[in-house]
């Protein structure tokens, strides 16, 4: 089997066992929305972003919306979530950068989006993925994670490691790369302790075996990938 057959089965296998991503069950919601929503995720849970993030859009739904909100009062509704102060002035500041330079609509280029304030590479790639259906690889810790143990790429970083993926993956599986990888990611390649035993494509992973041997010897600890 040559590389594109096995890359052409790990995204089958993948796809078959798919479960929606917190972009993808949100897919009813605006692309301003999905902005704030991606934002709001970086460096906390999916469990803890969804309830608040379901709650606050049901009253808000638009740059004005969010702009109404005195931020010490959009401070509280987003308490739980990691950095929430920089968070909230974050989104006080975009929200006035869309509304007044592009009319209240999301810009749909990379350049753009990574000029607002609080949106870096990883949220970008969501937006031009999930809203506008762009080939584009957004690379979070469960992406950078699982094509490192896959032997994909062999990097540090994810912004290493988003290039190095655009140089190995054909660019029509872009766009799958995310939404495949951070639910596999979040159910069975575990940072620790992953379940490989359930994994579906653990026959192409080359790191099962190393991750096995890791844990059984150091007695559940993290795994040395």
């Amino acid at each position: 089997m040559n590389n594109l057959e096995q890359l052409n089965q790990i995204f089958l296998l993948l796809e078959k066992e798919h479960k929606p991503t917190m972009l993808e069950l949100f897919n009813d919601y605006n692309p301003f929305q999905l902005l704030i929503a991606t934002m709001l995720s970086a460096r906390t849970k999916d469990t803890t972003t969804i309830p608040i993030v379901k709650k606050m859009f049901e009253k808000n739904n638009s740059p004005k919306d969010f702009l109404s909100i005195p931020l010490i009062k959009l401070e509280k509704m987003l308490y739980k979530i990691g950095f929430y102060k920089v968070k909230a002035g974050n989104i006080h500041k975009l929200s006035t950068i869309i509304l007044e330079k592009y009319n209240g609509n999301v810009p749909d280029n990379f350049e753009e989006l990574t000029a607002l304030p609080g949106i870096g590479r990883k949220t970008a790639n969501c937006i031009l993925n999930y809203v506008f259906k762009q080939p584009c690889i957004a690379v979070d810790i469960h992406v950078h994670r699982i094509s490192n143990r896959l032997g994909w790429v062999k990097t540090k970083s994810p912004e290493d490691t988003e290039e190095a993926l655009k140089g190995f993956l054909p660019k029509d599986k872009w766009i799958k790369v995310n939404s495949l990888l951070v639910d596999h990611g979040q159910r069975i390649c575990l940072p620790i302790k992953p379940k490989c035993s359930h994994c579906s494509i653990s026959d192409y992973c080359p790191s099962r075996v190393s991750i096995k041997l890791v844990l059984d010897d150091s007695n559940n600890l993290l795994p040395k990938l």
